[in-house]
């Protein structure tokens, strides 16, 4: 399972949430989304950690902190929807 992280500094990178999560367990992963036009960060990303419980603590401790002057969204990733591709004008 991954972890969302939401609200993000514009400014953080993968090293800095390496060093964050880090304290809680060992990171696998991390997915650090930008914008496909401008390539500008999109504000969150998706953290992998080796085991359910380093994630849970991390989860725990990381949800509603303040990093990077943000108050950071922190919780289990949910699985991506599929997109309903006929509502939006595409063939």
């Amino acid at each position: 399972m991954s972890i969302y992280v939401g609200n993000l500094s514009y400014t953080a990178k993968e090293e800095d949430l390496e060093q964050v999560f880090g304290e809680y367990g060992k990171v696998k992963r991390i997915t650090l989304p930008a914008d496909r036009e401008t390539g500008r960060p999109r504000g969150f990303a998706f953290v992998e950690m080796e085991d359910d419980a380093a994630e849970d603590k991390a989860i725990e401790a990381l949800d509603g902190s303040e990093w990077m002057s943000r108050e950071l969204k922190v919780n289990k990733a949910k699985p991506r929807e599929p997109r309903d591709r006929s509502s939006g004008g595409w063939s």
